[in-house]
């Protein structure tokens, strides 16, 4: 999922630098201050989640989980899939630094459509419905994602388009099984531990 450095235009890249800024900034001023440690081993799944890449054209393919942590995290997902990209960028040059705006809001932002699409659901009492919630969570947030990456691509230049397209169409496997280990989790953290799964950010 990230974009390689050196592939992007200047004004998409400052494009998403400015939407993390702002993303970044309504998370942190919506995280609750006991909840940080949480936010930090969400971040922390992320980081690990998304190691194992599988080349696409000028994208990678892999795990992502930001469906997962925007159920969790809501707008609190900007700031942690931040740190864990940044990380990734400085340890193993994964994504690069000029494109660290871009590649953070193309995985946060969906991250928050999910949560305010099916996080109410997926803290429900009905379980059918919490489970389905989740699915649709995870599949989201990387079919949501795989969209973002195609069109920065394609607005950074035309010529991306055969590109783009790949990427998106590399993701519809990926999205299946970030839905079906969503779900997972999600059932396991509903048995076990169903307060994580309550609103880490205020208001």
């Amino acid at each position: 999922m990230h974009i390689s450095e050196g592939v992007l235009s200047a004004p998409v890249m400052i494009s998403g630098a400015a939407l993390t800024a702002v993303g970044t900034a309504v998370g942190l001023k919506k995280l609750d201050y006991d909840k940080i440690p949480q936010a930090a081993m969400l971040a922390s799944v992320f980081f690990l989640a998304s190691l194992v890449h599988v080349p696409v054209g000028p994208s990678a393919m892999h795990l992502v989980l930001n469906g997962l942590l925007g159920l969790i995290l809501g707008w609190a997902a900007f700031p942690a899939i931040l740190i864990g990209l940044a990380l990734q960028a400085v340890l193993f040059q994964f994504g690069g630094l000029t494109g660290l705006g871009v590649n953070t809001v193309n995985m946060a932002l969906p991250a928050v459509i999910s949560y305010y699409l099916f996080g109410r659901l997926a803290r429900g009492e009905n379980q059918t419905l919490a489970l389905a919630a989740a699915f649709m969570a995870g599949a989201t947030g990387i079919i949501l994602s795989g969209l973002m990456v195609g069109i920065s691509l394609f607005f950074t230049g035309e010529s991306f388009l055969i590109a783009a397209q790949a990427v998106v169409a590399a993701h519809i496997p990926v999205m299946i099984v970030e839905g079906l280990i969503t779900l997972a989790l999600v059932s396991f953290l509903r048995k076990v531990k169903p307060e994580v799964l309550h609103a880490t950010v205020s208001g």
